[in-house]
């Protein structure tokens, strides 16, 4: 069974090991260096009252999925919220996703934002699909974005109204 709460300090390992594998395998995240717990720990630190950070877990309390809601920054209006999902590999279409952004979903609520916005690589089918089913509607795409290493790639946003 897998259940769902909100991040703490004491998951930020896992939650870095399961991010780096994905990183590892390439093509579905826009971050492209591995990270460690310190920078999980630090992120969910950093970021100010309105983020929420929840994980997913298993019967033994593993993490096999996390996600992240945040204020985006310049780039998006005060009542958007960013968003991030992680799931560990081969453990994709098994309703993890959909317990996370039920949690999500209420926190951006309780947080007053009326919109989040998914910025998901072209070339991520997964990602593309899972924001679909959740009901994220494309309203732009960044073509040519450079990540970290030098990949090109086009990112797709879409947006989830509250």
């Amino acid at each position: 069974m897998i259940n769902v709460r909100p991040a703490i300090a004491l998951d930020a390992a896992s939650m870095a090991r399961l991010l780096n594998d994905i990183i590892s395998e390439g093509g579905t995240t826009a971050i492209t260096k591995p990270v460690t717990s310190d920078d999980i720990q630090e992120r969910m630190d950093a970021d100010d009252s309105k983020t929420a950070w929840h994980v997913a877990v298993n019967d033994a309390e593993e993490v096999v999925g996390f996600q992240w809601i945040a204020p985006g920054g310049d780039y998006l209006p005060d009542d958007a919220a960013e968003i991030a999902t992680f799931v560990q590999i081969g453990q994709t279409g098994l309703g993890i996703g959909s317990k996370l952004f039920n949690a999500t979903r209420q926190a951006a609520k309780a947080f007053g934002y009326r919109w989040i916005n998914a910025n998901i690589r072209a070339d991520n089918e997964g990602g593309l699909i899972y924001y679909q089913s959740r009901g994220f509607q494309d309203y732009g795409r960044i073509e040519d974005y450079v990540m970290d290493n030098g990949e090109t790639v086009d990112k797709i946003l879409k947006r989830y109204d509250l």
